[in-house]
């Protein structure tokens, strides 16, 4: 069983920057694949990046290709989400993922059905 623990959201203006971090507890975090998803209200769950268990692959949604960056700390059980360049779009909850694979393909890692383990999420409001 894994639980995870986002943090670091908030109210950001237009062009300003946020640090996710997702706090994973549980046994083999190296293991797993983790990553991170979005919702917006009235929108469906967006896949937003993702980073396999030893951190060299790594994939992210077009729209957010150059902004944003996810890393992880298997020493601190953390995976991070590093969002620069902020946009009014980027609205939303942010939900860290987990999956017991430890490496997704491109076309997995961008599918909600491959994780296993969801946190609560952590609101991000971008102001224009």
């Amino acid at each position: 069983q894994v639980q995870l623990v986002e943090s670091g959201g908030g109210l950001v203006q237009a062009g300003g920057s946020l640090r996710l971090s997702c706090a994973a507890s549980g046994r083999n975090f190296s293991s797993y694949t983790m990553g991170w998803f979005r919702q917006a209200p009235g929108k469906e769950r967006e896949f937003v990046a993702s980073i396999n268990w030893s951190g060299v692959s790594t994939y992210s949604a077009d729209s957010v290709k150059g902004r944003f960056t996810i890393s992880r700390d298997n020493a601190k059980n953390t995976v991070y989400l590093q969002m620069n360049s902020l946009k009014p779009e980027d609205t939303a909850i942010y939900y860290c993922v987990a999956s017991s694979t430890r490496w997704l393909n491109d076309y997995s890692a961008r599918r909600p059905a491959a994780y296993d383990y969801w946190g609560l999420g952590t609101q991000v409001t971008v102001s224009s």
